[in-house]
């Protein structure tokens, strides 16, 4: 597992951008992984602690949102000098989350996995112990679903 802390890290970054949140997942990860060690033998250790990563920030996302507690944060992924753009972008990357949170788990770890983390159908159907079918079919709902939270967001500011 040495040596793997910063995929741990900037795994849990991109989806949580608060460092004490981050934390708390970075160790959640490394916990969780020693577990499962103990108990199983584990033929890829950066697949499974992006796997962990991302559902120990997935669920930090849904607790933040279940207490109505969803904080502003500054999105960091805007390389634009434009304030506008960047105020922008931040709102986006602030609903996305919001978004993920509200799928159901698996969809929202393999949309992470796939998108964020960059893993294959392959990787991923190895990590999850599903079918890649299943990963292409979760993908497909996830995005569709994701459409439909990002629509109702836009419309719902557009409102006001």
């Amino acid at each position: 597992m040495q040596g793997h802390g910063p995929v741990v890290w900037k795994t849990a970054k991109r989806l949580l951008n608060h460092d004490a949140d981050v934390a708390d997942c970075f160790q959640e990860t490394f916990v969780s992984a020693l577990k499962l060690a103990a108990t199983t033998r584990i033929e890829n250790w950066p697949g499974l602690l992006r796997r962990l990563a991302t559902a120990r920030a997935l669920d930090l996302l849904r607790r933040r949102i279940r207490n109505q507690r969803v904080e502003e944060m500054p999105a960091d992924f805007s390389t634009e000098d434009d304030p506008v753009i960047h105020a922008q972008a931040g709102e986006l990357h602030d609903q996305l989350r919001v978004a993920l949170a509200r799928l159901p788990a698996q969809q929202s770890e393999v949309f992470c996995l796939r998108y964020l983390n960059e893993m294959s159908y392959e990787e991923i159907s190895r990590e999850m112990k599903i079918s890649i079918d299943a990963v292409g079919v979760n993908l497909h709902r996830a995005r569709a679903r994701l459409k439909e939270l990002l629509n109702a967001f836009a419309a719902e500011s557009r409102q006001r």
